[in-house]
């Protein structure tokens, strides 16, 4: 299937689709291509149901407080990583 977009740049989609994937989608751009990814339109269910019982009990807060948490480890260690990268290129 293909689409074209309009002089404004939007894409009309087929209301088969519409009903199949739903209204809302998150755009992807890669280099050679757009992806389009289909939005829940209750995200956070969505999840709970991917993840089965593995956020049981645990309240939105929580789980953001979680993900900042990890955030904030990921982006240490990675910070951790280019200032040895550096170390090592100074030798």
């Amino acid at each position: 299937m293909s689409v074209e977009t309009d002089s404004h740049g939007r894409l009309y989609l087929s209301s088969e689709l519409r009903q199949k994937y739903g209204e809302r989608f998150h755009v992807v751009e890669y280099e050679d291509r757009l992806e389009l990814i289909p939005i829940d339109e209750n995200p956070l269910q969505a999840i709970r149901e991917a993840a089965g019982d593995a956020f049981e009990g645990e309240s939105v807060e929580e789980l953001r407080e979680s993900a900042r948490e990890q955030a904030k480890k990921d982006a240490e260690a990675g910070f951790d990583r280019g200032k040895r990268a550096v170390e090592d290129s100074d030798e």
